[in-house]
């Protein structure tokens, strides 16, 4: 295959690319930042990748590139774990709609267009909740979150208008060296690792190889359409992953971490980390997929592993 990927050089789109070539795929990274795609795509390395400069928000040149790529895979968008200032709740919104709207565009105008849009978005479609659980089939929620998937989900259903087939893949938070799993790390090296906030909240996880071997299954099953949970099948509490954390660790977890002081970090985007969601992925099992990290355990030793 032929694969455009936006946000390429994130956390899941960097192992993407490497998979997509190490199964003999080109793939076309689509960059706002050529030379930092380079940098961490270099051609000795990664013959298979054609880096084309774009600009996410506008119409131009870069959309030609589609013309004759088997399927797109877009994953970009500014991060959510930050302080949430208006400009940047801007942002958040401006590059999930107005760049899957662009994206969209260009594959109206491909000729020929590609087969299928894997599109990302995210758990937060659902809203927060301590008791509820949510399937695919579930409504959307009503905060910040929960509006900015329902319009990027809703650009994304544009292309279904061209032919092509449309995968929307709602991500949980995804797990291994670099991710979320980073910045959780030096309080437990320093015995001082604990639950954040009341820990009663749900913990919607999937390792990033089950992301990656997920979308590649989008890509290449023709019966996959409509919105699957990119989730592992075993959501958990905060307090059960703190703990199991400091088990992979040796480690305990002991010292709660208050709201008070991940609300002084990120503001509102403490939400991310304060408030949950429990996830099935009822579509995304139904579809045989075989999770390589179905469970917390085994997950988090393989990302330690990494370190």
């Amino acid at each position: 295959m032929r694969v455009a990927v936006t946000g390429a050089t994130g956390f899941v789109g960097s192992r993407l690319v490497e998979r997509l070539q190490a199964d003999g795929h080109q793939v076309l990274v689509l960059a706002r930042n050529p030379e930092r795609a380079g940098r961490i795509f270099p051609t000795a390395a990664f013959p298979a990748v054609e880096i084309v400069a774009y600009t996410p928000l506008e119409s131009g040149e870069w959309q030609q590139r589609l013309s004759g790529c088997d399927g797109v895979v877009n994953l970009a968008g500014e991060p959510i774990s930050e302080r949430w200032t208006a400009t940047h709740k801007q942002g958040i919104v401006e590059s999930r709609q107005v760049g899957t709207q662009k994206l969209v565009e260009a594959i109206a105008q491909a000729n020929p267009k590609p087969s299928v849009l894997v599109s990302a978005s995210a758990i937060g479609f659902y809203g927060t909740s301590e008791t509820a659980a949510f399937e695919e089939t579930s409504p959307a929620g009503n905060d910040f979150l929960a509006d900015v998937c329902k319009v990027w989900e809703a650009e994304a259903q544009r292309v279904k208008e061209t032919g092509v087939r449309l995968v929307i893949l709602r991500l949980g938070i995804v797990l291994g060296m670099g991710g979320a799993i980073a910045k959780m790390l030096t309080p437990f090296k320093l015995f001082a690792g604990g639950p954040i906030g009341t820990g009663k909240q749900w913990f919607s996880w999937i390792h990033r190889e089950d992301v990656v071997n997920l979308i590649m299954q989008a890509l290449t099953q023709p019966s996959m359409e409509g919105v699957f949970n990119a989730t592992a099948p075993n959501p958990v509490r905060m307090a059960e992953f703190c703990n199991t954390l400091g088990q992979v660790m040796n480690r305990p977890s002991w010292l709660p971490v208050p709201a008070f002081a991940i609300e002084a970090l990120l503001g509102d985007g403490a939400i991310v980390v304060l408030e949950g969601q429990q996830v099935l992925p009822k579509r995304t099992q139904a579809t045989e997929f075989q999770y390589q990290y179905p469970a917390l355990k085994i997950a988090l030793e393989e990302v330690l592993a990494q370190e």
